[in-house]
């Protein structure tokens, strides 16, 4: 058995990277605890196969192992997340891969783009931080076509019709609660989404890890952050003071609930504040979360009262069955924008890219499933 001369040193730096409690970590590659303990004090050599297989565990390349020190990892998009008034420092494995994943995205239509000798997204930019928050949605309504609010339907059709209508205006939405496996989960104590400005491929990410009720605002909130041209990583925190972050709280919140109407609907005499959100619900059309948050910014309930009614929403979310499980294609219909997968799929079969590229791009979808991905999109 071969030893893998590395630096043991970057054993506990990549498991400790992957955020994975070390007994969970010395099952996945197959040791107890007490032989991985001694890998990463070097009292015992591991093989180059172990080394491998601790590599791929960690989700690092093999070759970090072999470095000095560990890589210095800092999120390549504004980080406006704050906790206790400071921004996150460490991010996680899992965010910092899926950033990458949607780079890789962004830069591949970007390119596809202009092959095909299509122009600037007009609508990255259209505004600015200094713009009133009336202005931009004004123009995102007219640009979306749509109106204050749906007059009939439920919260997540609009969340379904307000993602098809982004994406009509050449902004991909991309949508997941892990990366590509449950043990890989993106934590929405971590990020509720995020925004990657670009001339020609904009990028809308939505984590789908939240409370379902959660996801129509981080949609409104990170599409803004395209409408003024600046991309950012967001933690959806009611109370931040960064610049950006207010204005785009401020513009979800107009959009999705107006002040005006929804100040003329609060009742201030009833027993407790939620028996008004049946008939804000109705009205408006969005999720009881979005509509907390309102009563909150117009300061109609206080900062407690909002966080134990969410903290309840997300523990009734998480206890929540759920049915009908969907297809593996259905899935990454729904997660990857279909904007982007069509043009991918359209590419991969037509020759012009190669099916391993693909794969790669649409987050594992196998080579000899493309067929059946296209047919899932109607292609």
């Amino acid at each position: 058995m071969t030893k893998a001369n590395i630096n043991i040193q970057m054993l506990t730096w990549a498991r400790e990277r992957s955020g994975i409690p070390m007994p969970e970590f010395a099952r996945k590659c197959g040791v107890t605890i007490e032989r991985l303990q001694a890998w990463e004090v070097g009292e015992q050599p591991i093989t180059f196969r172990q080394a491998m297989q601790f590599a791929a565990k960690a989700h690092v390349p093999f070759g970090y192992l072999f470095l000095t020190e560990p890589p210095e990892e800092t999120l390549p998009i504004p980080d406006l997340r704050t906790l206790e008034g400071q921004g996150v420092t460490r991010p996680s494995a899992e965010l910092l891969d899926l950033i990458k994943l949607m780079l890789q995205r962004q830069e591949w239509y970007r390119d596809y783009l202009k092959q095909h000798f299509a122009g600037p997204n007009p609508y990255v930019g259209r505004f600015s931080a200094h713009h009133s928050a009336a202005d931009i949605v004004a123009d995102m309504r007219a640009q979306l076509g749509v109106g204050d609010h749906p007059e009939r339907g439920k919260w997540d059709d609009y969340y379904r019709d307000l993602t098809q209508r982004t994406e009509a205006l050449g902004i991909l939405v991309m949508r997941q609660s892990n990366l590509g496996h449950h043990t890989r989960p993106l934590r929405v104590e971590e990020f509720r989404g995020f925004a990657i400005v670009d001339d020609y491929a904009p990028i809308v990410f939505v984590n789908h890890g939240d409370a379902l009720g959660a996801r129509l605002f981080t949609l409104i909130h990170e599409l803004c952050h395209i409408w003024i041209g600046q991309s950012g990583i967001s933690d959806g925190n009611a109370s931040t003071n960064r610049q950006q972050e207010v204005l785009c709280n401020a513009v979800a919140a107009e959009f999705l609930v107006p002040e005006q109407e929804f100040s003329a609907l609060w009742q201030h005499d009833l027993a407790h504040w939620q028996d008004n959100l049946p008939t804000l619900e109705a009205h408006f059309h969005v999720s009881t979360w979005t509509l907390a948050r309102r009563a909150l910014t117009l300061n109609l309930i206080s900062q407690a009262q909002y966080g134990r009614y969410i903290a309840e929403q997300q523990a009734l979310y998480k206890m929540r069955e759920r049915s009908g499980t969907p297809t593996y294609f259905q899935t990454k219909k729904a997660q990857i924008s279909q904007r982007f997968s069509k043009a991918v799929v359209s590419e991969a079969l037509s020759g012009q890219l190669m099916l391993r590229e693909a794969s790669a791009l649409l987050g594992g979808v196998k080579p000899n499933k493309m067929e059946r991905f296209a047919k899932e999109l109607g292609i």
